[in-house]
């Protein structure tokens, strides 16, 4: 048998690989700056559901859709709300340059998951938690008066996704069954918008083969970080992963400042460093607590 941590190598794989591919997505989604961010959302939504619907029949699990219960949809339905909102305007943060405002969002989320936990789930914070709180918020407001405004885009897309956390953490669904109801769920309104838009002429799906090329790549772009997460969930351990999570922001935000140039001045510098002391602390404290509990 081989040791943990070899056994744990491939799990670490598909989770770098997901948060590698997040990394990433700047690069893709850039492409589609030709279509609005609302009708590049439908088409994730849509094409994202295609190909989860694909997958589970390739693998002769279309049937076991059947038997999700009513309270399961429900949550779905919520979970997905929370994830459109998130992909929409990330997107829109892409394609209006503002990628190092999206990576500020990742780089909050997990501070926001812990508010999340003690709001939801009645857990308790550390004086390190609490320190690493009281700094982001610190950070967020250097941030704020950098911008000139609050950095809402960052803001929206942690609340979302912590949001997402939330729902995804009860509900009684696989990974693969998971992001399917989801997408059934939201894919008859997106398919209704996208209609509109085709009756309309404002559909950006019939520009070019190219163009539509990339609308459709939109759902295997969202699936398969996403299947590769919960394959790297059931395999490492959380600390493991939420290590590997800033792998996302970091290269996010690398792509805004060196490829897309963003501004960045003192004063923001200053409130990311500050929210990367925060994030310093929260790991350091998650760490110690893991060593605590193995020893006990």
């Amino acid at each position: 048998m081989p040791p943990p941590s070899l056994s744990r190598l491939p799990g670490i794989g598909y989770g770098a690989g997901a948060y590698l591919i997040w990394g990433l997505f700047p690069a893709f989604f850039g492409l589609l700056a030709f279509a609005a961010p609302m009708e590049i959302l439908a088409h994730r939504i849509v094409w994202t559901v295609v190909a989860m619907l694909a997958l589970l029949t390739v693998t002769g699990r279309l049937r076991t859709l059947a038997a999700i219960p009513g309270r399961a949809w429900a949550l779905s339905a919520v979970a997905a709300a929370a994830i459109a909102v998130n992909w929409g305007v990330y997107v829109y943060g892409v394609i209006t340059g503002h990628v190092v405002e999206c990576a500020l969002g990742y780089f909050v989320t997990p501070l926001v998951s812990v508010l999340f936990g003690v709001m939801f789930f009645g857990e308790r914070l550390s004086p390190a938690q609490l320190a690493a709180v009281a700094l982001a918020t610190v950070a967020v407001t250097v941030i704020t008066v950098a911008y000139g405004r609050a950095p809402w885009i960052a803001l929206v897309l942690a609340g979302s996704f912590a949001v997402y956390g939330v729902i995804k953490k009860v509900v009684p669904l696989d990974p693969m069954r998971s992001l399917t109801a989801e997408g059934l769920v939201t894919a008859p309104l997106a398919l209704t918008y996208l209609g509109y838009l085709v009756g309309t002429g404002g559909s950006a799906l019939g520009g070019s083969l190219p163009h539509a090329f990339l609308l459709v790549a939109a759902g295997p772009v969202t699936a398969v970080p996403l299947l590769l997460f919960g394959a790297a969930a059931r395999r490492v351990p959380l600390v493991t992963m939420g290590l590997l999570q800033y792998l996302t922001p970091a290269l996010q935000m690398a792509w805004g400042v060196l490829v897309g140039h963003e501004a960045m001045p003192t004063s923001r510098w200053i409130g990311f460093g500050l929210i990367w002391l925060a994030l310093a602390i929260f790991v350091a404290d998650s760490l110690h607590g893991r060593r605590t509990a193995v020893l006990r």
